[in-house]
């Protein structure tokens, strides 16, 4: 069957870059729609937001993806066209190919199946849909659609995110949970000067220094059973005037944690801001926490159920993950909901050229009405 591709493929032709979902959520929508699907889109601010249900009651499992991209890069440096998709020797390109527009794809047309073939199930499957996931804040998407969840009292039991997980096969890993993710603007303050007059001026690079290297050092926890340790990095790092001659007069680091529930947010801060104090520093942290730590329990019936569905149906035993960056089931487990990982082979995100196998995209449906199936195995009524 060809229906994923061809879906995967009209969404790639949507040149959807954060925030704009250039029409794909109306196209999903109108599908699902004909499938018995209640439609409810919430738009906040420039984002647009999906939330399609079928059946009614308990329990809940919702399908989780975007369908923003981000940016092509110099067009020029690809073989083909980003926002044109083709099928070469096997592979379809396309931006948006493995993350994730392919992902949504097979999960449109696994709700499709699942419900066609039990349109009388008593729970609830659903799909979720931002336009805000590959953008710097996140704040219209799914950030703000659990906190409209959460005041009207939605609580789904389990979430699929359709994040490109794999690493070599299709089902090799699934992530299972996610480290928190806190960054900060920090800000040092010294006195601008000429470089031949240095007793007349501070130099911030120079005062920062000590307190950098201290930062760089420290190890801020072992980590645990799920989690690797909290790491801690510079990512930027600008000072000066552009002119040889001058002295800065401030310093502005961009500095994030990647931490594990070993953790918590205001333990690092704490310990950041104790650091610039002893060193004597003219100092202001803007903070930014993007995400809490979470983790789907082990034995928990989702994690159980993803990964059989990945040894039967894909042939292969899952690692069961916490690493990467962040995804938007951090703002979903909160909830309360048991929440993993699993997606399409993940090599080319974000890169030139990216592309997923046509096989593993048409095997990926598949899998995910298999978890839909052993998940509301209780629930289900026949036709």
């Amino acid at each position: 069957m060809r229906d994923v591709l061809e879906l995967a493929c009209e969404l790639i032709r949507h040149p959807s870059v954060t925030p704009d979902d250039a029409g794909c959520q109306a196209l999903i929508a109108a599908r699902l729609a004909r499938a018995g699907f209640a439609i409810e889109h919430l738009r906040y601010g420039e984002v647009d937001n999906l939330w399609a249900t079928h059946g009614s009651g308990g329990p809940t499992l919702v399908f989780l993806g975007h369908t923003d991209v981000v940016p092509s890069g110099p067009i020029s440096a690809w073989r083909t066209p980003p926002f044109e998709p083709v099928v070469r020797d096997g592979v379809l390109y396309g931006r948006g190919a493995a993350d994730m527009k392919g992902s949504v794809a097979a999960m449109v047309v696994a709700l499709e199946r699942f419900v066609a073939t039990h349109p009388r199930h008593a729970g609830r499957v659903a799909l979720l849909l931002t336009s805000d996931e590959e953008g710097p804040t996140n704040l219209d998407g799914v950030r703000r659609v659990a906190e409209t969840f959460r005041a009207r009292g939605e609580c789904p039991d389990w979430c699929v995110v359709g994040e490109p997980s794999s690493k070599a096969r299709l089902g090799d890993l699934i992530r299972v949970g996610r480290r928190g993710s806190l960054s900060a603007t920090l800000t040092v303050r010294g006195v601008q000067g000429h470089v031949a007059y240095p007793e007349k001026a501070s130099n911030p690079i120079h005062s920062f220094a000590p307190a950098l290297a201290e930062l760089a050092a420290t190890r801020w926890d072992e980590g645990n059973a799920d989690f690797p340790p909290t790491s801690f990095q510079v990512s930027n790092l600008n000072a000066g005037t552009g002119a040889t001659n001058v002295i800065p007069g401030e310093l502005v680091a961009a500095i994030n944690f990647r931490y594990s529930t070993a953790s918590t947010a205001d333990s690092l801060r704490a310990r950041t801001e104790a650091v610039l104090a002893r060193h004597g520093l003219d100092w202001q942290l803007d903070w930014i926490l993007s995400g809490e730590p979470f983790l789907s329990p082990a034995g928990g019936r989702l994690r159980e159920t993803a990964c059989a569905v990945c040894r039967e149906l894909c042939g292969i035993e899952p690692e069961q993950s916490t690493g990467g960056g962040t995804s938007d089931g951090r703002f979903i487990a909160p909830l309360g909901v048991e929440v993993v990982e699993l997606g399409p082979v993940n090599a080319t995100i974000h890169k030139v050229d990216e592309c997923v196998a046509v096989e593993d995209l048409e095997r990926l449906p598949a899998v995910y009405a298999a978890i839909c199936e052993r998940l509301l195995a209780d629930a289900v009524a026949a036709p």
